[in-house]
This record gives structure tokens, sequence and C-alpha cells, in this order.
């Protein structure tokens, strides 16, 4: 195409040039990546090891409670040799809220500058949808027919080849999956949140924003995904 243009020999070789290193240098995004988990999993390592000392010795109650210090309190236990009682205090009211948070059954499709959490997707456009039509956000085009996998841990299953994953959300422990998934569904998320940018990479259609898909789907149901307009069909049930 370039060809047809003015200069259409020089465009066509300095495009061919950037095309050709791009392939072979475009994996180096990943690396800062890469070498920012390797010093973060060094650094876990070595606190690790530390709390499992300090909790064999009394001064924490289990080694995980290390996790729930910050950086600076870390550093004020490391100069006194020892856990303040303040920072004990601390330890169990965070052990606490984090309890509460892991019960937490619902994530918020959208959360506020002023800390206003939206949990529900908006209603759809057709309020005449039959029971067997779910609409969200379309982020990845594309129209894709399979059965439904509903999964709430990424390493607890194994996706098939062709399958509509259904799932609360994802992050890129979930990556792997997108492998096999024929589409995906998600309850949460927008146009640029991690699945929809790696359905979009994968070539795989995606639907998210849709209200309960976790409890509307079930695994075996056999299903519509459509892309390019948020649909998604019931076609078989499980």
């Amino acid at each position: 195409a370039l060809h047809s243009l003015p200069l259409g020999a020089l465009r066509a070789r300095l495009l061919r040039f950037a095309v050709s290193r791009y392939r072979a240098l475009a994996g180096l995004r990943e690396a800062p990546k890469f070498y920012i988990i390797q010093a973060l999993g060094a650094l876990r390592t070595a606190l690790w090891r530390s709390a499992t000392l300090l909790a064999q010795a009394g001064a924490l109650e289990r080694p995980e409670d290390i996790f729930l210090l910050r950086r600076a309190e870390l550093e004020r236990c490391a100069a006194e040799r020892a856990i303040p009682a303040d920072l004990r205090a601390a330890i169990r009211q965070r052990r606490q809220a984090q309890a509460r948070e892991m019960r937490r059954r619902r994530l918020p499709r959208l959360l506020l500058s002023d800390g206003v959490a939206l949990y529900d997707a908006p209603p759809p456009a057709a309020s005449g949808d039959p029971e067997d039509i779910l609409r969200g956000d379309p982020v990845s085009p594309g129209v894709v027919e399979g059965p439904v996998r509903v999964v709430f841990d990424p390493h607890e299953t194994q996706l098939q080849p062709g399958e509509i994953l259904v799932c609360p959300g994802t992050d890129p422990a979930w990556t792997p999956l997108f492998l096999s998934a024929g589409g995906l569904v998600m309850e949460v998320g927008g146009m640029m949140t991690h699945g929809s940018v790696v359905a979009r990479e994968y070539g795989i259609p995606a639907v998210v924003g849709v209200r309960q898909a976790t409890r509307r789907l079930r695994t075996g149901q056999r299903v519509r995904v459509d892309g390019s307009t948020g649909q998604i069909a019931v076609l078989e049930d499980a």
C-alpha cells in the first residue's frame, strides 16, 4: 500500500525496518516488570526468614504478620531490635480488617474519588430482554460460541480449549487461562482493565460489567458471546 504513495519505496523500506525492530525488541517491554518482581521476591524471602525467627521468639504471633507492617514501621523495628507494643496492636487491627475484607463476596464495579462504591452494572439497554440474554460492556470485538466455565480461582481450574471464561475479574495470575479461552465474561472491569486488554491482545471476544455473571451463568451452559455489542445469549442449559 505504501508503494502507491509519494516516496512509496522509501516509506516501505522504513516501515519494514520499523516492523522488524518491533518484532525483535517488543518483548523487552516486560523486562522492567520481570526484574522488579525478582527483587520483590528476594525481599519477601528475606522478610519471611526474619518473621519466622521473630515468631519463634514470641515477638510475632505468626510469621505472616510481618507483611502487615509498613516500611517505616519495619525500619523502626530493626532500629529498636524489637516489635513495640503499639505496632503489635496495629498488627492485630490490620489483621481484623484483612479478615473482614477477605469475606467480601462482591467487588465494586466502580470506585469514585469521593469513596462511593458502585456494585451494580447499568440496567440493560433493552429492558425487554428475555432471561437468557445478558448484557455488559463490549471490550474486545468478535463473536464466539462455547461452553461456560465459571472460575473463581485461576490456580484451581484447567480451562479446556474454546470454553468461555466467566469470572468476577482478572489480574496477571489469570493470563495463562487466556491461552485456552474462547471468550471472556467478567462482572467488573472496563475498556482498560487487565482482562479487557489481554483479551484484545489474544483476539478473544470479551464482555465486562455483566451483573452477577458468575451467578446467572453456570458451568456447562452453552452461550454466544458478542464482544462487539456486549450481548451474551444462553443457547443451551447445563
